[in-house]
């Protein structure tokens, strides 16, 4: 599990870029850059269609505070394009289908929903800053208001 202060661990991922191209992404490639990688469970879903849209909608304060910001879900390359065409998402989202990237980050584990317990993607929010160290991490996020968390946290 990755806490503040850890180097980030580093990944190449199949994704789709803000213009819906597919290329592979390296953590390392934004070295030098504030990052908002934020892992969600899956596309087109309520909750994660909430926090997609948020990020979206706030895009202007996020970069104007020097972050990018980068989604990852085990989703495919083919419903990762329609998501972000479909919402006008300007940010990659990333395919990690074997969810080593989020076990590596501990954003994946027991869930517990409608009275199910199971294993998923726990919807969480890691900062990394240029230097590669994680400089806030949230977990268990409630897709409601959380962009507005990590607005405030950057200021």
């Amino acid at each position: 599990m990755i806490n503040e202060g850890d180097i980030a661990p580093d990944f190449a991922l199949k994704g789709i870029d803000a213009e819906g191209r597919e290329r592979i992404f390296s953590l390392s490639d934004y070295k030098g850059k504030r990052v908002v990688l934020y892992f969600y469970p899956k596309d087109n879903t309520h909750g994660c269609t909430q926090e997609a849209c948020d990020f979206r909608d706030n895009m202007a304060r996020l970069s104007g505070a020097g972050m990018t910001v980068i989604g990852l879900s085990p989703d495919g390359l083919s419903s990762h394009g329609n998501f972000r065409a479909k919402h006008g998402l300007a940010f990659p989202l990333l395919s990690d289908p074997d969810k080593s990237v989020a076990r590596a980050y501990g954003a994946y584990g027991e869930k517990k929903l409608y009275g199910r317990t199971f294993k998923g993607i726990l919807r969480s929010t890691f900062i990394i800053e240029p230097d590669g160290s994680v400089g806030r991490v949230w977990r268990n996020v409630k897709a409601k208001g959380h962009v507005d968390e990590v607005v405030s946290s950057i200021r």
